[in-house]
């Protein structure tokens, strides 16, 4: 069965509704390359694939790597070709599921503005401990470590 979230009007609507609300920040390079930090420090080793039912969000961090929350705790930094090209500049995209209701390196691409570009790796992020975090982080004095 093949299926792809771009055909799934409503989740790519409400993936690229809450991408745009959050695109005036990840537009630069300097932020991409922030948050792309960010989410390596929490990045687990690369695997295979990953459940994916629908789309919850979505973020561009970079070049080549973008961040799928299939679900609202769980994450994941998938890095694509070297072939891709402007994938920084992308106003939203798709993740392809040629297998039903899993995304894989093997078969799987991110789409957009005509391009459809090979996923290369897939990491978890362990997203819960990078929103703890960050929590901490904003809770504690402006001096403190």
């Amino acid at each position: 069965m093949r299926t792809r979230t771009k055909g799934m009007a409503g989740s790519l609507s409400a993936a690229v509704g809450l991408f745009a609300a959050h695109a005036a920040l990840a537009d630069t390079p300097e932020h991409q390359a922030a948050e792309l930090a960010r989410f390596l420090r929490y990045a687990g080793s690369p695997v295979g694939e990953f459940r994916m039912v629908d789309v919850f969000q979505t973020q561009i961090v970079g070049e080549r790597n973008v961040v799928v929350w299939p679900t609202i705790n769980q994450a994941y930094l998938i890095a694509v070709d070297k072939t891709c090209s402007k994938l920084e500049w992308a106003h939203g995209f798709a993740v392809t599921r040629e297998m039903s209701m899993k995304v894989t390196t093997k078969f799987d691409f991110i789409e957009f503005d005509h391009q459809r570009c090979k996923i290369t790796e897939i990491r978890p992020v362990d997203y819960k401990a990078m929103l703890k975090d960050d929590k901490k982080a904003a809770t504690q004095p402006s001096g403190a470590t």
